[in-house]
């Protein structure tokens, strides 16, 4: 057999085979980019109108206090864009929700068990599937298979370089969607090597291939507790630790800092954890680090994003590159759009591969998809399964919320069995 007939059928095979939970993985993704902006959209509590002057964090504290006296703040985030709320991880009896605080007013917003970005979020990263590393690396497989489908497609596209502007229209559906399928997979080369690299490089992180994950995430520095005063320890650290005071000791130590997020002690040993953004362009949050104790205020750690060490920094890197975020609103579109082409990559290839089939012969469904036609289906359904369990178990998502996913969902599977199954099939029995 031919180089190219090779390459050709891996490339296919990659396609066909895990055909949906491959689209599921892209498109989940895709959607994570702008995420943000569709909280913005839907939901009206999250909005926040910039103004020159933010609300101090003590204040917020104390609006949250009076809403939620025996609740713990377990998370603080403020995401990079200027028009959302700060979101406080609130948990109380086990139960965890998201409360949205005006960090320009200081109010309190709204509360949310589930926020859009959470749920692609978790959809992308680990597909609901609750144990231990499963799901993780089911996704991160996809990363390998997405290069494999780039670098063979490269080599049995014959001087593919001479056809970056060629659309060929008016010779018949197969032939304009082999084109278009072509076109779009050039123009998105640079993005699919990029997304591949970036998931081949959070797959070497999650398995700690030589000591990834142990160097770029170094332990979070402990304090002792106060001897002689029970008191102490026995409080909730997160509602009374002094938040503009940690904020101010993390700008001295590093000062063009912006914290974005702040993590404050669960438990009597441990320290306020505080990241954000400084002048080195391009890392996440987490490049700057601060670390203070929580009862004598002395900063007891400090990691600067200029001196990252290589590994440490292509972590922080890989997020920003990844999901699009480095450059703000223009560049998560430009992911964004990037991303839906390559999600119309899977679903024209698949397309093509079937109707060529179909032409040939009027045995499509076996001669094509076989038994895997029965595995993409029942993947599928363990993650609609495993889902459904994490959102009624984990975040007691309401049931309102429940049937929009719920209807989302059989949208998406009536549209993929009405495409790839009832149009194939009457062209088979023509």
């Amino acid at each position: 057999m031919k180089a190219k007939k090779v390459f050709f059928n891996i490339h296919s095979w990659i396609g066909i085979r895990l055909s949906i939970l491959f689209f599921i993985v892209c498109f989940s993704g895709t959607l994570a980019t702008l995420s943000h902006e569709m909280d913005w959209l839907f939901n009206p509590n999250i909005r926040a109108v910039p103004q020159e002057h933010l609300a101090s964090r003590n204040t917020m504290v104390s609006n949250f206090r009076a809403l939620y006296p025996k609740s713990k703040i377990t998370y603080w985030v403020r995401h990079d864009e200027p028009y959302l709320c700060d979101i406080i991880y609130r948990e109380e009896n086990g139960k965890r929700s998201y409360v949205f605080a005006n960090p320009y007013t200081g109010k309190i917003q709204g509360e949310s068990n589930l926020t859009i970005q959470r749920y692609f979020r978790d959809l992308h990263y680990f597909l609901f599937i609750p144990f231990y590393q499963i799901g993780y690396l089911i996704v991160l497989t996809f990363a390998f298979l997405l290069l494999i489908s780039l670098v063979t497609a490269l080599f049995f596209y014959k001087k593919w370089w001479r056809k970056l502007f060629e659309l060929q229209t008016g010779k018949g559906s197969l032939v304009f969607f082999r084109s278009l399928h072509r076109l779009v997979g050039l123009w998105s080369v640079p993005f699919t090597l990029l997304f591949s690299v970036t998931g081949i490089w959070y797959f070497l992180e999650r398995t700690n291939v030589a000591d990834i994950r142990t160097t770029a995430n170094p332990l979070i520095p402990k304090v002792v507790p106060p001897e002689g005063n029970d008191n102490a320890t026995k409080l909730d650290l997160s509602q009374t630790v002094d938040y503009d005071m940690a904020i101010a000791l993390a700008k001295r130590e590093i000062p063009q800092l912006s914290v974005g997020s702040i993590t404050p002690p669960r438990k009597p040993n441990e320290s306020i954890y505080l990241t954000g953004h400084s002048d080195v362009p391009l890392v996440r949050q987490r490049a700057n680090r601060v670390y203070v104790n929580p009862y004598t205020y002395q900063v007891i750690g400090v990691q600067r994003a200029e001196h990252e060490g290589t590994v440490m920094w292509l972590n922080d890197i890989a997020d920003p590159l990844h999901f699009g975020y480095w450059g703000g609103l223009a560049t998560k579109i430009l992911w964004f759009l990037m991303g839906m082409g390559i999600c119309s990559l899977i679903l024209t290839g698949i397309w093509i591969s079937l109707k060529r089939q179909a032409l040939k012969r009027k045995k499509v469904k076996k001669k094509i998809m076989g038994v895997w036609r029965y595995i993409n289906w029942i993947l599928v359904s363990l993650v609609i399964c495993f889902m459904g369990h994490t959102l009624s178990q984990q975040y007691d998502v309401s049931f309102q919320t429940m049937t929009i996913i719920g209807l989302a969902w059989s949208i998406f599977l009536l549209l993929a069995y009405y495409i790839f199954v009832y149009q194939l099939n009457k062209v088979v029995n023509r």
